[in-house]
């Protein structure tokens, strides 16, 4: 709740130009039943609480349970309506349809689209890398053409920083919008950043023949308050470390460069891009001061927040039977969306310290 307020104080948030680009406004959230798409449900919430917009928000989710428990009593509210369906399957454009104006009893005619939907787990993308390819690949082709019928205004799809690949091709692994590194197609796990490539050429393409405002979001990692109880990437993994006392075990040297940014900082640089942003180009969306390597993050969370309570525990299996990805060294630089106006204000010690009081609150509601 603290943040979504923060959020809402934010200048830019609240300034006359965008609560009126907002006003009114049809928004639908793709993947609303993961962090990234329950956050931005609730923002668009709080903004509507905070200031009066009105949004229609229209959270799509395959499955009604597991919504139902992330979402509670925000759905006795009118302006935050769950859809139901599945991004992948054929036919999926004009069900969409249908199921909007089934839950409207009305044509509703949809202004805003954040495309989040993705698998975000390394062991599903090796085990289960043809799923992730189609997921990523029917999943954005369907969205980007509802889009086109429906003459959104502005859509923003959610890649990855993974799309930089092997940076060390250049003498400086600086990560800008205009340059990727080297990718491997015939590494298994290459099938996150290639098919997050090939959507993101997808985006493009829709753009220069169809006209859809798309812009493109390449993320760093994210995380802070309201993780998802089931959330198990690395920071969740430290994170819970730190609660239950127990060292944290790492299965590689952790020698890969992490990019970080706080979830809230994340909403207000999204919702930039959604109203500022140019179409057809792609924004890093990162805090540079949150760059580190996952053995230096273990040895934040060990000796400083968990106050050395805790160790770093090396374990590495002699084949990498875990999923990750190779060892990276990438430094997101996000100085283009800086120029739109966005400034993120979340240091790595404060994520994790936010993250782990909302856990601890979590755990200790239920």
């Amino acid at each position: 709740q603290e943040d979504l307020e923060n959020i809402c104080d934010d200048p830019y948030i609240q300034s006359p130009a965008t609560l009126e680009k907002l006003t009114g406004r049809t928004i639908l959230i793709t993947g609303a039943t993961g962090l990234l798409g329950s956050l931005l449900v609730r923002t668009f919430a709080a903004i509507n609480r905070n200031f009066g917009t009105n949004c229609r928000i229209l959270a799509l989710v395959r499955n009604e349970e597991k919504a139902r428990g992330i979402y509670g009593d925000l759905l006795q509210r009118g302006d935050v309506r769950l859809i139901y369906g599945d991004i992948t399957q054929q036919g999926f454009v004009s069900n969409l349809t249908r199921t909007i104006r089934g839950a409207f009893l009305e044509d509703v005619h949809v202004d805003y689209i954040f495309h989040c939907a993705a698998v975000t787990t390394s062991k599903t993308m090796v085990q289960q890398p043809v799923e992730t390819i189609h997921a990523a690949l029917s999943g954005t082709r369907h969205l980007l053409a509802f889009a086109a019928s429906q003459h959104v205004e502005s859509f923003v799809y959610l890649s990855s920083m993974e799309v930089y690949g092997d940076m060390s091709v250049y003498p400086d692994t600086r990560a800008t919008e205009d340059r990727l590194g080297y990718c491997n197609p015939q590494v298994v796990r290459s099938n996150y950043p290639e098919s997050k490539r090939m959507c993101e050429n997808m985006c493009t393409a829709y753009f220069a023949e169809y006209g859809v405002p798309v812009k493109v979001a390449r993320l760093a990692q994210t995380f802070g308050a309201g993780i998802l109880p089931w959330e198990n990437r690395v920071f969740a993994q430290f994170a819970r470390s730190v609660i239950e006392k127990k060292d944290i075990v790492l299965h590689t040297k952790g020698l890969s460069e992490g990019n970080y940014c706080y979830s809230a900082d994340v909403m207000t640089g999204l919702i930039h891009l959604l109203l500022g942003g140019t179409n057809g180009e792609a924004y890093n969306v990162a805090n540079e001061r949150c760059h580190t390597t996952i053995a230096d993050m273990a040895k934040l969370c060990a000796d400083d927040i968990a106050g050395g309570k805790i160790r770093v525990v090396f374990d590495i299996p002699k084949e990498n039977t875990y999923g990750y990805a190779q060892d990276t060294k990438l430094t997101l630089d996000s100085s283009k969306l800086r120029a739109l106006g966005w400034e993120p204000k979340t240091d790595l010690r404060e994520m994790y310290t936010r993250m782990i009081e909302g856990m601890r609150e979590e755990k200790d509601g239920q």
